[in-house]
């Protein structure tokens, strides 16, 4: 019997977060290595857990989520998201454009597989977060990647989005608060990146899942409320403010001119349908979630292990010598540059794996967020202040083997 392959539409799909330097990693640990483990923005392993207002609402509600719910959600759900778009200035969203999904990640997919044809151009930030970009190539399209500036705070370059813009292009993906960056993008950018899509009928999507894990008093500002003329797709969820990972709960918002765009509409309820449903016990979270006190604001101040976390391993990184490292002003990871001159490293993977093998600290290497050099690495600063030190200290230690 021939050798069964994948299907041609997974060649360019990758996900290198969860890529061969993890396999290697399981490998270690099987064989009794300990791992240290900054690779993922799982929360909940390193002590973080949901409200419990939020975890005694779903068991309450299990008994009466064991039958399929509305396609697009509960009604409950989606009226607590409805609710949130009214704090947040999104204008004209009612309860039929609201899809509740098993995580975002979920909506990410169905949003490109209801848009795209074979070779539509979508618009991605480099770096981004690797499943916009697999998410597009498995829709048939092309992902084109825009530029955000390292020497600018990671802002993206509006003047290479402009030059990107091509006849094929269908919309862009903007990420903010940004994973791996944790830039927070400043109100007057997102205007720009608007006027762009007011002026070449692009739709934006808005993946905003850390919108409120944010530093230093900054305020994040919802591409959706900036205009109401424009077809927005807003993305969020559980899993990263209310630190519920696990249940795989978010939600997809549909505002703007919804009137032009509902042959795509049809086709995310079509979408929908075929699977049913979300997780429906998971969605009696939503509404004590939205509508509960925000304990995340506790986290992401001085004295908060969040906050204190971010400084310790941001001064850590960038006391190595040849390390530099942006500042994050939202989410949950610091995105450091190694001097090329000091590291000379041609294989960031090979980097991220020799790295786990002689020290058995776990990170994902810059080009796995698509971005076009092998000077990067992503490290998560969830782990306590005491393996945050240690993991530093050892990539400092492996660092020094490396210099030029």
């Amino acid at each position: 019997m021939p050798a069964i392959r994948k299907s041609n539409k997974l060649i360019n799909v990758c996900y290198d977060i969860r890529g061969p330097v993890l396999q290697e990693a399981k490998r270690l640990e099987d064989e009794g290595h300990r791992i240290l483990k900054l690779n993922i923005g799982n929360p909940a392993p390193w002590g973080f857990q949901a409200p419990e207002e939020i975890v005694q609402d779903v068991i309450y509600n299990l008994p009466g989520a064991q039958g399929y719910c509305d396609s697009k959600g509960l009604f409950s759900a989606r009226k607590a998201v409805m609710q949130e778009c009214q704090r947040k200035g999104i204008a004209h969203v009612g309860i039929e454009d609201i899809y509740i999904g098993n995580g975002v990640s979920e909506l990410i997919v169905m949003s490109m597989q209801g848009l795209l044809n074979d070779n539509d151009e979508m618009l991605i930030p480099a770096p981004d977060y690797p499943l916009w970009t697999a998410a597009v190539s498995l829709a048939g399209g092309n992902a084109v990647h825009y530029l955000c500036d390292e020497q600018s705070d990671w802002y993206p370059d509006i003047d290479d989005i402009r030059a990107k813009i091509t006849e094929r292009t269908r919309g862009i993906v903007v990420i903010n608060p940004n994973n791996p960056t944790g830039a927070l993008y400043p109100p007057e950018l997102l205007e720009q990146i608007m006027e762009l899509a007011r002026e070449h009928k692009l739709i934006v999507f808005a993946d905003e899942i850390y919108d409120k894990i944010l530093y230093d008093e900054a305020e994040h500002t919802s591409l959706a409320s900036l205009a109401d003329d424009v077809l927005c797709l807003t993305f969020n969820g559980l899993s990263k403010t209310y630190r519920a990972a696990g249940f795989r709960s978010g939600w997809m918002i549909v505002s703007g001119p919804k009137h032009q765009a509902r042959d795509y509409i049809e086709g995310l309820d079509m979408l929908a349908n075929m699977r049913l449903c979300a997780n429906v016990p998971a969605q009696h979270a939503i509404q004590t979630a939205l509508g509960g006190y925000q304990s995340i604001n506790e986290l992401i101040v001085p004295g908060g292990r969040l906050y204190d976390q971010r400084e310790l391993a941001w001064e850590m990184l960038n006391a190595i010598p040849g390390v530099s490292c942006v500042k994050p002003r939202g989410a949950m990871y610091l995105f450091p540059k190694l001097d090329p001159t000091r590291y000379p490293i041609r294989n960031d993977e090979k980097f991220a794996l020799d790295l786990l093998i002689q020290q058995k600290v776990l990170i994902v290497q810059g080009s796995g967020f698509n971005l076009p050099d092998t000077q990067h690495f992503r490290l998560v600063f969830l782990p306590g202040a005491d393996i945050l030190s240690e993991s530093i200290e050892r990539i400092a230690s492996f660092l020094h083997g490396y210099e030029q």
